[in-house]
């Protein structure tokens, strides 16, 4: 069994070498390590074939996003099992062929080591389906607060795994580690191109798991630097999946919106549509009630609802064109 290890790189050469050494100081004869640029020009080739003149190099022409250059990885890939793993990763302790091993043993369609952050502590890898996606409103500024407060009180199931101990069952699994079996691959199909980036993974997840489990190995580790090549592209800081307000959350919100158009349906999309929507103007009346009140916690700030409320309305743009579900590049950077 060979394993293909796939890497989209976007303007990060020395981040991908440092993946690139973590893999290296291991045993790789049964790894094939293809890299897909989405046109960097920043010399990342040549930097390549004087480190690591084995590793194929794929250039996309253009900035093409993680599905389609993942897309052109896998038909490129002569290996029966396929990862796509993040630049931004690092391999610890031979992780990556530990998983590959056990994986290759085993009856899941897919899997994904435990994903740490820098300081060590465990960083979500795996998640879970809520009905009709409904966990996408809990990056709302003020709502989103208060859904998540609604479901403590009911004790409802948390959308996502904190930390794999042993193995886990889960629903789909952090694109930053994505391993999966060529044979899944051919029953479920490629990654969805419509997605330029955030939440491909979710979707195509949702067809491979109509075939077979995905699983989260808890007993072997990967450090993520999450978020690092992303916020460069974008010009955005911080970490996470909450950002509402900035390119980066724009690029989120488009993402996700469509991934629940076409896991959930139209129905689905158009309240989710809504409820942003109606968050706008709370947010607002929110933020201003909370700036007057001396006792009120985590304050919106105004120039965030600006970004919000521009964000909406450029995404208003894209919603006649998500309803359809024709082909389209939804791609705002």
């Amino acid at each position: 069994m060979k394993l293909s290890i796939l890497y989209v790189n976007y303007k990060a050469p020395r981040i991908l070498l440092d993946s690139l050494d973590s893999l290296y100081q291991f045993d790789t004869q049964s790894f094939e390590i293809i890299v897909i640029d989405n046109n960097s020009d920043d010399g990342t080739e040549q930097l390549l074939k004087e480190a690591y003149p084995t590793v194929k190099f794929i250039q996309m022409g253009y900035n093409a996003g993680f599905a389609r250059a993942n897309n052109a990885g896998i038909k490129s890939a002569t290996g029966d099992v396929i990862l796509l793993l993040n630049t931004d990763t690092i391999n610890l302790d031979d992780a990556v062929n530990r998983c590959f091993q056990q994986f290759v043993l085993s009856d899941d369609f897919a899997c994904s080591a435990q994903l740490l952050n820098t300081d060590y502590t465990p960083q979500i890898s795996g998640n879970y389906v809520m009905k009709g996606g409904i966990n996408n409103l809990l990056p709302l500024p003020y709502l989103g607060r208060w859904l998540r407060w609604v479901a403590q009180q009911f004790s409802v199931k948390k959308p996502n795994l904190p930390e794999a101990k042993g193995i886990v069952t889960v629903d789909w699994i952090n694109g930053a580690f994505l391993m999966v079996k060529k044979d899944a691959i051919e029953k479920a199909g490629l990654l969805d191109e419509d997605f330029f980036l955030y939440a491909e993974e979710a979707e195509w997840c949702s067809r491979i798991r109509k075939f077979g489990k995905l699983s989260i190995y808890g007993e072997y580790k990967v450090m993520h630097l999450q978020g690092e090549t992303a916020n460069m592209a974008f010009g955005s800081v911080g970490k996470g999946y909450f950002n509402v307000s900035d390119r980066k959350g724009l690029q989120m919100m488009l993402s996700n919106f469509l991934r629940i158009r076409k896991q959930f349906g139209v129905g689905w999309f158009v309240f989710h549509f809504a409820v942003y929507l109606f968050d706008v103007p709370l947010s607002l009346f929110a933020g201003m009630i909370s700036y007057v009140n001396p006792f009120a916690k985590n304050k919106f700030p105004f120039s965030q609802w600006m970004g919000f409320a521009k964000n909406m309305l450029t995404l208003s743009y894209y919603f006649p064109k998500i309803i359809l579900n024709r082909p389209y590049f939804y791609k705002v950077l």
